[in-house]
């Protein structure tokens, strides 16, 4: 159970599940910003710059990296891993849109889209329809950033703004969802924040929603040991001191540590789903992305990449 959650909470961009949204944003940028990216976000540096965190802003900083390997090389390679790994995700679900619009598929629904631009920087056929469902404040943040630089969506963009534990399908229904209509779903950067009831009525959810041949992508949560977990968080703490970063969020503590939850992959084959699953690891050596010794992390240590398909 995460110690700074409630089931009522709420956020801006700048604080609790909100700002890591910048985060993962900061780790676009820094992406689009190498020699050969995997992904190209020309709009991540925009939102992570006017968000104000004053933290992620940090890894825009090209010799950050650097800056950390003098002080904790091993500290220095997880941060690498974990860019690298926004990276693949990233890359990993824009192939996923790009296999279902193939298909015919032109109805999407993010869900919490948080800084999610692909509304705005993928090619999506003509007559998509993209959904993006998150707290109201992320979104309007999203929106007047993007449209204080002239930029406009691909596809016809829908924000709505609900909390996905209250009653979002009515809010998604209310603004034009066709739930007759095959559906792209994306659960992203979202399981992890919530406990083991409530991705279990999220699936449920979103069974109700979609008609045959619709299709789910969805990030799966890795689980480490209390012990390694408690170790990085003093290492991390280090760093911090070391570079002034002050009131530095700890991520893991805003995330549901729920041994009762479903497996992803069982639960959706189980439910009118046939699905599929490719590990992180597995993903990341494909890519060539992988810099982490193999041998010092369980198979469970990272997560999973569902995909489904709807046959029932």
């Amino acid at each position: 159970m995460s110690s700074l959650r409630t089931d009522d909470d709420t956020w801006d961009i700048a604080t609790s599940v909100g700002s890591t949204a910048v985060m993962v944003a900061a780790a676009r940028a820094a992406e689009t910003a190498r020699d050969e990216p995997l992904i190209r976000d020309p709009f991540a540096k925009v939102l992570v710059q006017g968000a104000g965190t004053g933290v992620w802003e940090l890894i825009l900083d090209d010799e950050f990296d650097a800056k950390v390997a003098e002080v904790d090389p091993e500290v220095a390679a997880i941060f690498e891993h974990m860019g690298n790994y926004q990276a693949v995700r990233t890359h990993f679900f824009d192939e996923f849109f790009t296999d279902a619009t193939a298909a015919g598929i032109r109805q999407v629904v993010i869900l919490a889209s948080g800084l999610d631009s692909r509304a705005y920087r993928l090619s999506w056929p003509n007559g998509t329809v993209v959904f993006e469902i998150d707290q109201p404040k992320v979104l309007e943040y999203k929106a007047a950033r993007l449209a204080e630089h002239g930029t406009l969506p691909s596809a016809r963009r829908h924000a709505v703004a609900v909390d996905l534990r209250a009653d979002w399908p009515q809010a998604l229904r209310e603004a034009g969802f066709d739930p007759d209509a095959p559906t792209a779903w994306l659960a992203e950067g979202l399981l992890m924040y919530l406990p083991a009831d409530a991705q279990d009525r999220l699936f449920e959810q979103i069974t109700a929603l979609s008609a045959p041949g619709s299709r789910v992508a969805v990030e799966t949560v890795g689980t480490q040991a209390d012990e390694r977990r408690a170790e990085m968080r003093a290492r991390f703490e280090r760093i911090a001191a070391q570079f002034g970063m002050e009131q530095t969020l700890d991520v893991a503590e805003l995330m549901y540590n729920d041994p009762d939850r479903a497996d992803v992959h069982q639960w959706l084959d189980a439910h009118g789903w046939r699905a599929a699953a490719v590990s992180a690891q597995e993903e990341m050596s494909r890519l060539g992305r992988w810099v982490l010794p193999a041998d010092e992390y369980g198979d469970d240590a990272f997560s999973s990449f569902v995909t489904a398909e709807r046959i029932g």
